[in-house]
């Protein structure tokens, strides 16, 4: 039975929400100057980012969003006072076979290692299996983001692809993990709810 009382958006200390092309633009630039961060969340070569850059971005997530409906983008946002604090991705969604992939980060050092990821990863993984109905979704980390690679298997993400020495960061080599959780594994650690 479905329990209509369930948040779709918001868990205990955050909510998901749209882009505020206004405030956030300025936000994010920020976090793209913090190359920990940018090295975290993204494979691509880390470079700061101005506002004008970020918007259009922005502008350009939207227009995927809407034309090619394979990518759902969400921003965190603390519950407290609604500010921007991460980003939460699903993408290269594959209908035919309801596979997706899905990244997530939270911007600032302060915010982190206070359970926000934990709790945005919780609504992503809801939003993939019960609302999109997807079958399985990967997520890939490369190897020195022991952080995130721990969050993955606290949910029971299982290691299924180890591309050995992919990624090259200062000059050493890091090896590129793929993680996948099928719907039928996330139901069972959820006892059916979901």
């Amino acid at each position: 039975m479905l329990d209509i009382q369930t948040q779709l958006f918001e868990a205990t200390d955050i909510r998901f929400g749209p882009i505020d092309h206004e405030t956030h633009p300025e936000i994010e630039s920020k976090w793209t100057h913090d190359a920990e961060f940018m090295r975290l969340l993204d494979l691509k070569p880390a470079r700061p980012l101005s506002p004008a850059m970020v918007k259009k971005q922005y502008e350009a997530v939207e227009k995927e969003m809407e034309e090619d409906k394979n990518l759902f983008y969400f921003t965190i946002r603390a519950r407290e006072d609604d500010r921007l604090i991460g980003k939460a991705i699903l993408e290269w969604i594959d209908w035919t076979n309801g596979n997706g992939f899905l990244r997530l980060g939270i911007g600032a050092v302060e915010d982190r290692r206070k359970g926000y990821g934990s709790q945005a990863l919780s609504l992503l993984l809801r939003y993939a299996f019960n609302e999109l109905n997807l079958y399985r979704v990967t997520a890939v980390v490369p190897a020195y983001n022991e952080g995130a690679m721990r969050l993955f298997q606290k949910f029971g993400f299982m290691e299924e692809i180890r591309r050995r020495q992919a990624l090259n960061r200062d000059g050493q080599i890091w090896d590129l993990v793929s993680f996948g959780l099928l719907n039928t594994e996330w139901r069972e650690q959820n006892n059916g709810r979901g």
